[in-house]
């Protein structure tokens, strides 16, 4: 079994925008999910997460999954601050924000898991590919450790689960940032189309 403690103390090192959260129980319960996902494969780092949107899709060439959440956590708390100068307040709560750019991704660890990557190819007529994507399984992180639905939310349909429901605003927002993200460094040349 993990450690979680030192888990927990590498999701505060990975992620310093926890701090940013001025909600100290929501703070704690974003390093509990961190730490719980990571605690339930084997990786003690985010960093050690391939750093790509989905398994076989293609790898930044430089950066961690750490500064992909963060990325998209820092575009999203942009998007709202520059959004909110020109149009007025929007209603964004932006220690919800925080949380969900930050949770977007908590199920990763378990769609990118090597031992999980490797039963589900082995046998992808019993279990499907993957089995559980990272959106569905974040639901399960987010809602064990006891975040707010509009986190777990967040986690489930940030990506393209979310067609089918209707977003919220925050997981609007985080979809945005997330999607740009992808995007803006494919068109920079940051992704390595070949691996």
């Amino acid at each position: 079994m993990a450690d979680l403690a030192a888990l927990r103390q590498g999701v505060r090192a990975s992620l310093p925008e926890i701090a940013e959260i001025r909600d100290a129980a929501l703070r704690e319960k974003v390093v509990d999910a961190w730490a719980f996902a990571l605690s339930q494969t084997e990786f003690q780092r985010i960093e050690e997460i391939r750093p790509s949107g989905n398994p076989k899709s293609p790898p930044m060439k430089r950066g961690t999954q750490a500064d992909h959440l963060r990325g998209v956590t820092r575009m999203a708390l942009a998007l709202a601050e520059q959004l909110e100068l020109v149009a007025g307040p929007l209603g964004v709560d932006r220690d919800l924000l925080l949380a969900c750019g930050l949770c977007h991704d908590v199920g990763k660890p378990f769609e990118f898991s090597p031992r999980n990557q490797a039963r589900w190819e082995g046998n992808v007529a019993a279990v499907g590919y993957p089995s559980i994507r990272h959106s569905v399984y974040g639901v399960h992180i987010a809602l064990t450790v006891g975040l707010p639905e509009a986190v777990a939310h967040t986690a489930g349909a940030h990506s393209g689960e979310g067609e089918l429901i209707s977003r919220s605003l925050e997981n609007t927002i985080v979809n945005q940032a997330d999607h740009a993200y992808w995007r803006i460094l494919e068109r920079a040349g940051l992704l390595d189309l070949t691996g």
